[in-house]
């Protein structure tokens, strides 16, 4: 993983920052991580150098782009998933009378997916490998969100979206 650039940005972004490369570098299994606004806007990814996809897909049998662990290679792609999965979850969970969610898991055959709430909205999605420690990556996952949750303020969101979009 490239570290972020975090020349500039405030103590909380900064702290976030380390947070999530943390999260990637100690959590056996792990590939990437991507923060998610309730708006469905990336705000942080684990892997900020490949913010949009590459530009050959797998169906035209090359790749001239960085490639990733990611789905497709992409945090992009990743932060649409986490930002689907979650709108999915809460519909459902509106539909059953099941209150907020609080995490979703998805075990496919080739990897995983987690997507945890973090608060008003933001999402924390985690894309790991099929034999993952789930319930590592779930206490690793609720670290992340008990410790980033305080300092998600509108100010900050702000902030990282900026940060993102001044890197693509």
């Amino acid at each position: 993983m490239t570290a972020p650039s975090t020349f500039g940005l405030s103590t909380e972004a900064r702290n976030l920052h380390w947070l999530l490369s943390n999260l990637v570098e100690e959590v056996p299994g792990v590939h990437s991580v991507t923060v998610v606004s309730s708006d469905g806007l990336m705000l942080l990814s684990s892997d900020p150098g490949h913010l949009t996809a590459k530009a050959a897909g797998p169906a035209s049998g090359t790749s001239d782009g960085p490639t990733s662990d990611g789905p497709k290679g992409s945090s992009a792609d990743l932060a649409t998933i986490v930002s689907g999965i979650g709108s999915l979850t809460v519909g459902a969970a509106k539909l059953m009378d099941g209150g907020g969610v609080k995490q979703t898991m998805v075990a496919m055959d080739e990897g995983s997916v987690f997507v945890m709430s973090i608060s008003d909205g933001s999402l924390l999605g985690v894309h790991a490998t099929p034999d993952c420690d789930m319930s590592v990556v779930a206490y690793h996952m609720a670290l992340f969100v008990g410790r980033a949750g305080h300092v998600l303020t509108p100010e900050l969101r702000s902030e990282l979206r900026t940060s993102l979009e001044s890197t693509q």
